[in-house]
């Protein structure tokens, strides 16, 4: 109980990147530009969506949902990021450090799942057109995302819960940009055996399942768009999957790099692959989704009052 006492009362070192002052004038730039594009882009994806009937569709219904969560996924790090790096006093609270890893998990979780869901509307709206208003009615859109975001915190709270039960000694120095699963259990002096355990075995379930569903229903969808007899049709059903299938790259591919290796080689070097997935995709995902997209220039240009007409 001593132990799990001390680790309650005490704080953590949120270092960032670099202990070097002369780098945090720089950090502090790049990152203050990265968090404003990104609550910027995520926003106008919301408004526009909100506001205009015609992008009130499942799709968008879904692409909503991830700029939310995005943009509710890096304001839970970068601001306080932002400040450690102007502050002498770097210090965040064990239960601060511990709300902070609880929606880090949970919206990353959140985001896995509904670019899942996201695959399965395309799914149905290529492979079963005639049967899109019916399948993806409003009711089992709003029940997919409930459960979206049910399942998710629940993730969260397992881990978080889990985390209670870790002793920290020592120095609590952190040299990352947010409080992460991985970093803090490097720093525990207590055995971490089963939580780790617990961590790979659920994260391999729940972040492994969905992409298996996802790689599952783009075998069906090129089948579908390539039994399509015009070409031009065909051009037209690909491109409206090559957005989601570029953020779901971005996703995995960045997530991958951090968490597909043991706890023992998990080092600073891996900072870059975290900054990408907590910073950089969050930031990319509007311009992704609208840059190809005829419906999203038009709602943006009435949203803006027509900035963004050229663009179609």
């Amino acid at each position: 109980m001593d132990g799990d006492n001390q680790s309650e009362d005490s704080e953590f070192l949120l270092l960032g990147l670099s202990e070097r002052p002369e780098q945090h004038q720089i950090l502090f730039w790049m990152f203050l530009s990265m968090y404003l594009v990104t609550v910027v882009g995520n926003v106008l994806i919301i408004l526009a969506i909100s506001s205009d009937s015609r992008l009130h569709t499942p799709m968008y219904f879904f692409l909503a949902n991830l700029s939310f969560t995005d943009l509710f996924f890096v304001t839970n790090t970068i601001p306080k990021m932002l400040v450690n790096l102007q502050s002498q006093n770097k210090a965040i609270s064990y239960v601060g450090c511990l709300t902070q890893l609880y929606f880090l998990v949970s919206l990353v979780t959140l985001d896995n799942f509904i670019l899942a869901v996201m695959a399965y509307d395309r799914h149905v709206a290529i492979c079963r057109p005639l049967h899109y208003i019916t399948a993806m009615n409003p009711g089992l859109c709003i029940l997919l995302v409930t459960l979206c975001w049910v399942l998710s915190a629940l993730y969260g709270l397992l881990l978080t819960v889990l985390m209670t039960r870790v002793t920290f000694c020592g120095p609590r120095k952190i040299h990352y940009i947010f409080c992460e699963m991985y970093i803090l259990l490097r720093l525990a002096c207590s055995n971490t055996h089963i939580i780790h355990t617990v961590l790979v075995a659920t994260g391999c379930f729940i972040f492994l399942t969905p992409l298996g569903f996802m790689i599952m229903s783009y075998v069906r969808i090129v089948r579908a768009i390539l039994q399509i007899p015009s070409a031009s049709n065909k051009y037209k059903a690909f491109s409206t999957c090559a957005s989601h299938l570029g953020v779901v790259s971005l996703f995995y591919g960045t997530l991958g790099m951090v968490y597909l290796q043991p706890l023992q080689t998990y080092s600073m070097k891996d900072s870059v692959a975290t900054v990408m997935y907590a910073v950089v995709t969050p930031m990319m995902n509007p311009f992704i989704y609208s840059l190809r997209n005829k419906d999203m220039h038009g709602a943006l240009g009435r949203l803006l009052g027509g900035p963004f007409q050229s663009l179609k």
